[in-house]
């Protein structure tokens, strides 16, 4: 030892229990799972109860699908929460009787709902496991996951979702020492590479106020640390932020997500959208989860204008004309392609014209309607190009119709005006005869 150096023994006071203490403590708590009475067969039966029937993933808004082996290459984006719309989600909260992770998991679930991921939103949540004040000052790793079934069915408002959420929650909290590791080996869910079993969504709230390392002499501060990885699909992190008096400060958020799935622009709008979504909530709350806007001003006028600004100068020309003029352009290039058959641009005129003076050798004209009965082939194709080629319209017959269903069709076309009395019957026939090429 050094000059100078004095050894001084921590004064920590006792530990009431230590962690091997604690590890004896879960085993004869949980008992055997092959009691039904005991805690573990208890709780295994409500977990395979309450995940019955649970998808085995929700269908979320990725921008790639999804590969067979996940990379569990990630990334994140980080967003906040202002002070004011803390405040008030701490508002809603209390009014519901509920706490801001509750509502919180509302948020998130309704806007999964929205962008199409279903009605029956699984969230994994870890929980803190310290469940008795004598394993508060304990150091050692006692955090479980929770599987949190969230139903969005019926678009409720808000307000009935959070209602939902706290119930099923409550439920949830009392069933939580069962392991997330001997739930999946109990409820043994089809298992793959590509994603983690039960759920694919995390979402965590950190809500204890953030911990100063204090040394003499020396200045610390905390230097958060970008993983390039992702065990979820995406996952969300909470922290709350307070002021000096304690109010609401806002919530600092990290969204991670799995670049197998995800651009990172992607998740810095669903990040914007979870936002959004929260501050429609406490505004209005009693509205539905289908009305709250999601969409930002310029997502909007993406979707309402720039989007649908289709109009264009069209030519003044007939539907014959323009194939014609393509058939022109690209006469070798194909059509239409039926069961392993294809037929060019220029073929495909070629045989149209031909069936389109045979029709007007026949009478058919302007205000004259045709008949075609033929089965979806390349033959098909053809009559109809014909038939409007030769100036006249086409009534389509299915063949699987009962032959009064067709009989009546065409009757009633005929009562379409005198002149086309055997225009329908015969024409139709000779139509289809001439496009097989007779």
């Amino acid at each position: 030892m050094g000059r100078g150096w004095v050894v001084v023994a921590p004064d920590f006071a006792p530990l009431a229990v230590q962690y091997a203490d604690y590890t004896l403590w879960q085993q004869a708590l949980l008992g055997d799972e092959n009691d039904a009475g005991s805690v573990l067969g208890r709780q295994l039966s409500y977990w395979r109860d309450r995940l019955s029937g649970l998808p085995e993933q929700i269908a979320l808004p990725s921008d790639r699908g999804r590969p067979a082996v996940a990379s569990y290459r990630g990334g994140s984006v980080e967003f906040e929460l202002s002070g004011a719309l803390h405040g008030r989600l701490l508002e809603l909260a209390r009014a519901q009787g509920a706490s801001l992770f509750m509502v919180l998991q509302a948020g998130l679930a309704a806007l999964l709902s929205r962008l199409g991921a279903g009605d029956d939103i699984a969230i994994g949540s870890p929980i803190a496991g310290r469940t008795d004040s004598a394993l508060e000052d304990l150091v050692g790793f006692f955090v479980n996951t929770l599987v949190l079934r969230t139903d969005t069915s019926g678009n409720p408002s808000f307000r009935a979702l959070i209602g939902r959420v706290r119930a099923s929650n409550l439920e949830a909290y009392s069933h939580q020492e069962l392991p997330f590791e001997r739930l999946v080996e109990a409820l043994n869910p089809a298992r793959s590479l590509a994603h983690h079993p039960l759920f694919q969504v995390m979402l965590a709230l950190q809500n204890n106020a953030a911990v100063e390392l204090e040394l003499a002499g020396l200045s610390a501060r905390v230097e958060p640390v970008v993983g390039a990885s992702a065990k979820f699909d995406l996952s969300v992190s909470l922290a709350e932020q307070r002021t000096a008096d304690g109010s609401a400060g806002g919530l600092s958020g990290v969204m991670e997500y799995a670049s197998d799935l995800f651009e990172r622009g992607s998740v810095e709008a669903l990040a914007g959208r979870l936002v959004r979504v929260l501050e429609a909530a406490v505004a209005a709350p009693d509205v539905s989860i289908g009305r709250l806007e999601i969409l930002s001003a310029a997502e909007r006028r993406t979707l309402l204008r720039d989007w649908t600004a289709t109009e264009r100068a069209l030519p003044a020309a007939t539907l014959p004309q323009l194939f014609a003029a393509q058939a022109a352009a690209t006469p070798d290039a194909v059509a239409v392609v039926f069961a392993g058959e294809q037929l060019s641009y220029g073929e495909l005129d070629a045989r149209a014209n031909q069936l389109a003076h045979h029709l007007r050798a026949l009478g058919v004209g302007a205000e004259s309607v045709v008949g075609v009965c033929l089965e979806r082939s390349l033959e098909l194709v053809v009559a109809l190009l014909a038939i409007l080629k030769a100036g006249g319209g086409y009534l389509p017959l299915d063949p699987g119709y009962p032959r009064e269903r067709l009989a009546f069709m065409l009757a009633d076309c005929r009562r379409g005006g005198a002149d086309q009395r055997d225009g329908a019957a015969r024409s139709g026939g000779r139509a289809r005869r001439a496009a097989s090429g007779a």
